[in-house]
């Protein structure tokens, strides 16, 4: 039994050099100053009116493109469920939804910049075809509003990639016991389907809104100016000059990130068990 613990070695190594090491020097440096001495002024920083700002920023980004995500994941999913599992249509979904929900950065910044950017495709047709211009407020693109697009655009395949087995976990008898106590498609999801899938359904809109509270590549690709959300107040904390010194912060704004993420996990992980429940 002890020698088959020695096949976690390689990922329990990887978690620690690559995960917990970086975490506990990231959130041990918010407690002390560049001189090594212990401080409580970075964590008392969190609480800051631009910093408080900031978090709620971030808070209603993640929030808004987890719920639509969520949302027209599960249409997706809904639609890919009456198709045969082994199919060309469900087989190019599923592999698209893998691929799309991991692109993202500089690449996926590019493509809206290209798309709807100021010389963008879209931007161009639309002023040329129609006389809108999108941007006579603002360059939006560039700030939070700009980034609901393209976090949009990774959380919906995301979705499908975790909700999809739960519908597809969906047993065949119990529509047929609905249909023969004389009940409807209407009746079956209303008593059945949605209470059986909201579980499922709340799990994944949690993960959803930990993955966009925590991406930083691709705000840092499109909003290179300013720190509107918490991963961008650390990248300011960390190379601005007009921060010098208090680099330190940078570690105070990750504790606070990671206390966010970890209640969010945690009311995941709680909702995910009871959701086993009658998957298994």
């Amino acid at each position: 039994m002890s020698v088959a613990w020695l096949g976690l070695v390689p990922f329990a190594a990887y978690v620690l050099l690559f995960l917990a090491v970086p975490t506990i020097l990231a959130v041990g440096s918010g407690f002390f100053t560049d001189d090594g001495a212990f401080t409580w002024t970075n964590v008392t920083a969190l609480a800051d009116p631009v910093v408080l700002n900031t978090f709620a920023n971030s808070a209603g980004l993640s929030l808004l493109t987890a719920v639509v995500g969520a949302v027209a994941g599960a249409l997706v999913c809904y639609a890919l469920l009456g198709m045969n599992p082994q199919g060309a249509v469900r087989s190019s979904v599923d592999a698209a939804a893998g691929v799309l929900a991991q692109f993202g950065g500089v690449m996926l910044a590019f493509a809206f910049i290209a798309t709807v950017g100021a010389q963008g495709v879209m931007t161009l047709f639309l002023q040329d075809a129609f006389g809108l211009n999108i941007y006579e407020n603002g360059m939006w693109l560039y700030e939070v509003p700009g980034l609901i697009m393209p976090y949009i655009y990774f959380q919906v395949p995301l979705m499908v990639i975790t909700f999809m087995p739960a519908l597809a976990a969906l047993k065949p008898q119990w529509t047929e016991a609905n249909l023969t106590l004389g009940g409807t498609r209407a009746s079956f999801w209303l008593r059945i389907g949605i209470p059986v899938l909201a579980p499922s359904f709340l799990a994944s809109l949690l993960l959803l809104f930990a993955n966009a509270f925590s991406s930083y590549a691709t705000a840092a690709a499109l909003a290179s100016q300013g720190s509107q959300i918490v991963p961008l107040q650390i990248r300011a904390a960390l190379t601005s000059e007009t921060v010098l010194g208090r680099e330190n912060l940078a570690g105070a704004l990750a504790l606070g990130m990671i206390v966010v993420v970890g209640i969010v996990m945690a009311l995941y992980s709680l909702v995910q068990r009871r959701a086993a429940r009658w998957q298994s």
